[in-house]
């Protein structure tokens, strides 16, 4: 199925432009943060109109307020593809070329891990030697075409989480809010032999229960962090509230902060915050998102992202 330039969804920001280090890819379709939607007990989120919304018409990347240009080039456009960490979806960096940003995404996701993110347990469900066929654009849905190996082997979880890792991965492109997947040309209305139905477009919420109780969308594993870092993403707590923790090269907590989600207990919802941190020295670092039990105040890991946290 052809694509034409404006069908595809450009992902800003180009690599190295209004950056600080960390990532600074578009926010999921449906979740852009609208400003400080989280609480850090006195830290407050970063201003919204922060992440940069492609022109549809010639896929060029508008910049974050206050941010300077991204240059105009064809250069790598930075995004993020959806693995799998502990049997929940966890997003992991990529560079893609444009135009065609939304399929190099998709082809870098069936491509799997690296060496470094299987070493810090990051997986995936989708069999080796899938490919995509082809992805269109249309009302919002992305219709997602893959080779027929995709649905070999593996059960009903199994199937459930590589679905999520590509509508994840598709619908981190403002202007793709649900996929509709076809195989090898075929229209797909359940997948695998567990019968996912799948007769109607399928989008995040869809997936739940492959979604961690806290989404980091951003610093993604393997980034720098700065002080002050800003982490955001989705949540589904109880009473909305998780932690934060940011642990430095030496091991010692350089940061530790209490985070409340726009909704929770059941409803997901987003947090936008921006965290400062002491670290000892610059090196290997580990971002923890945890909650605390609600019954004996027991801390919980929800996810672990690894950065490199500058002193």
């Amino acid at each position: 199925m052809a694509l034409t330039a404006a069908a595809l969804v450009a992902a800003p920001l180009l690599s190295g432009c209004a950056g600080s280090g960390t990532d600074t890819s578009p926010s999921p379709s449906g979740t852009v943060p609208g400003g400080p939607t989280g609480s850090t007990g006195g830290t407050t989120g970063t201003p919204g109109n922060i992440t940069g919304v492609p022109d549809a018409t010639t896929g060029t990347p508008r910049h974050p307020a206050g941010a300077p240009p991204c240059p105009r080039s064809s250069s790598q456009v930075r995004t993020a593809v959806y693995f799998l960490h502990s049997g929940k979806l966890s997003p992991a960096p990529r560079s893609v070329s444009p135009p065609s940003t939304a399929a190099s995404a998709l082809r870098a996701l069936l491509a799997g891990p690296d060496g470094y993110e299987r070493a810090h347990g990051r997986s995936t469900a989708i069999p080796s030697g899938t490919t995509l066929r082809s992805i269109a654009v249309r009302a919002h849905v992305a219709t997602v075409d893959l080779s027929g190996r995709y649905d070999d082997g593996g059960g009903s979880a199994s199937m459930k989480a590589r679905l999520a890792q590509v509508v994840f991965t598709a619908t981190r492109f403002p202007g793709i809010d649900k996929v509709r997947f076809e195989l090898d040309g075929t229209p797909v209305t359940a997948l695998g032999g567990e019968g996912v139905v799948l007769n109607h477009p399928v989008g995040r919420a869809d997936f739940e229960d492959v979604t961690p109780a806290v989404l980091v969308e951003s610093p993604l594993i393997g980034g720098t962090a700065h002080s002050p870092v800003r982490v955001w993403g989705t949540a589904n707590t109880f009473e909305a509230v998780f932690r934060l923790r940011l642990t430095d090269a030496t091991g010692r907590v350089a940061a530790d902060v209490r985070v409340k989600a726009t909704s929770g207990t059941g409803t997901r919802g987003t947090f936008d915050v921006t965290v400062p941190y002491r670290a000892a020295r610059t090196g290997a670092g580990t971002l923890t998102a945890y909650v605390n039990s609600p019954k004996d105040g027991a801390p919980s890991t929800v996810e672990t992202v690894p950065l490199i946290l500058t002193r």
